[in-house]
């Protein structure tokens, strides 16, 4: 079992972002276990948190731009990057700024403050999506196109044709996640000349100089051009190098705008929310691309998510009886609703409840066509749960369980007289104080039929 990872203590780093040009304090700090990476804008009231999720990119103009109630986060790639090449799962990621600081260009200044500290190994086992077919996402306007394909590891292949005599066709391929540090982490970003002339024009790249972004010349340079060039970057000179390359940047990798886009993939798949195993190729890449194969992976691994239903032999000999669950849970017929408990973990709990017509609710409820309330599925999840919260305590006989909030419930499908529910609660979060947040889903005839968000508090009795 492969264990989740976060670093071992906070470190910052300071800089300027490339587009807004304003200087920026960025902070990694220590997460907790299913945390993944999530961006906290401490400049702003409340402190709001932004998660690395790709149903929140708004915007993909020369960076991959995060909203999250008109919180923004700009050119997220670089470090996400930085954080998956490190092989981490939880990582809090402070901003006084929008924009993380633009450091080279590349992920190297982040992954070695992430070395600097160390990684540390959590108690929960990593989550990971097994590729078991071709998944693509095509972009016909542009002719990108990006795909992944069943494998052992996760690995990627980034090639780019930018159909220019300065820079042409590059590919870059990464065999091992462990390689990042000495194959990728370095490729700086980069841009066009022409590209560089509309981004002064429009006030972009304010924080832009000659270290930390490779500009190739795709076009013969204007004296107007270049005068502006000298006042944008701070220069009393600026020349083209024979390569191509504005100035006397020296490239690190003669394919680095290959490995530079293949770094953005990674940054932006980092919008998964989790790790993939498989090969993704991507042809022609860019944020735009990138970040909506990331959507459809995404969607795809949630469906798949709600629809696996737990595998339980309802034959077998149970962790926990009727009996057991009595002497833990405060509840007592009629409004005990889990029968059987077949799984108990720090993380986890798997419960069965067998529906049949002499509930007492179908009296009363659709009595000439009964239905389970969809009120009492919740109830039946959150008494699953709190199995969960008072195994963490040695008398849990003494407790009592209270809601505290319910998200996102929704309902699939009805639950009639002789169904058989099986409840699965996953923790969101380590338990603190007694307080379980958790990921209940119920299922029925091999379907998902309801699904919440669910926080509990146990209570001594004495104290209730």
């Amino acid at each position: 079992m492969v264990k989740q990872k976060t670093i071992k203590e906070e470190i910052s780093l300071t800089g300027v972002g490339l587009h807004t040009g304003k200087e920026v304090k960025m902070t990694f700090k220590p997460a907790p276990i299913n945390n993944g990476f999530t961006f906290v804008r401490v400049d702003l009231e409340g402190s709001p948190i932004i998660e690395a999720d790709a149903n929140y990119v708004v915007n993909t103009q020369r960076g991959t731009n995060l909203e999250k109630l008109g919180v923004k986060i700009q050119t997220s790639e670089h470090v996400l990057a930085a954080c998956v090449g490190c092989d981490l799962d939880n990582v809090i990621i402070e901003l006084n700024a929008s924009e993380p600081p633009i450091m080279d260009g590349s992920s190297k200044y982040f992954v070695e403050a992430i070395e600097k500290v160390g990684t540390v190994e959590q108690d929960a086992e990593r989550k990971y999506y097994v590729v078991k077919e071709v998944i693509s996402f095509s972009d016909e306007a542009t002719g990108s196109e990006i795909l992944v394909m069943p494998g052992d590891d996760y690995q990627v292949t980034a090639m780019v044709d930018f159909g220019t005599k300065v820079l042409g066709t590059q590919n870059a391929t990464l065999k091992s996640m462990s390689d990042f540090k000495k194959e990728i982490a370095d490729a700086r970003t980069f841009s066009f000349l022409h590209e560089l002339e509309s981004l002064l024009e429009h006030g972009l790249i304010k924080g832009g100089d000659l270290n930390n972004a490779i500009v190739y010349v795709d076009k013969e340079i204007s004296p107007a051009t270049m005068e502006s060039l000298k006042v944008a970057f701070g220069k009393d000179s600026i020349s083209v190098k024979p390569n191509g390359i504005l100035d006397n940047l020296t490239l690190h990798y003669p394919n680095e705008a290959a490995r530079h886009k293949l770094l953005d993939v990674i940054g932006d798949l980092a919008l998964v929310g989790v790790r993939l195993k498989g090969k993704v190729i991507a042809n022609k890449p860019g944020h735009y691309i990138n970040t909506q194969f990331a959507k459809k992976l995404a969607k795809m691994i949630k469906i798949e998510q709600r629809n696996q239903v737990p595998t339980v032999d309802v034959n077998q000999e149970p962790l926990m009886d009727v009996n057991k669950i009595m002497s833990m849970l405060p509840h007592r017929p009629p409004f005990l609703l889990v029968d059987k408990i077949f799984e108990l973990s720090e993380q986890h709990v798997l419960g069965l409840k067998n529906v049949t017509m002499n509930e007492p609710f179908f009296v009363g409820h659709f009595p000439d066509a009964p239905v389970m309330p969809g009120v009492l599925i919740v109830e039946a999840m959150a008494q699953c749960g709190g199995i969960l919260v008072l195994s963490t305590v040695p008398d849990p006989e003494n407790y009592l369980t209270f809601f505290m909030k319910i998200d996102n419930v929704k309902f699939k499908q009805k639950v009639l007289p002789g169904d058989t529910l099986i409840f699965k609660c996953d923790l969101l979060a380590p338990i603190r104080r007694g307080i379980c947040h958790m990921q209940a889903n119920a299922y029925a005839n091999g379907r998902l039929v309801a699904e919440a968000e669910l926080m509990a508090q146990i209570a001594r009795k004495d104290k209730a």
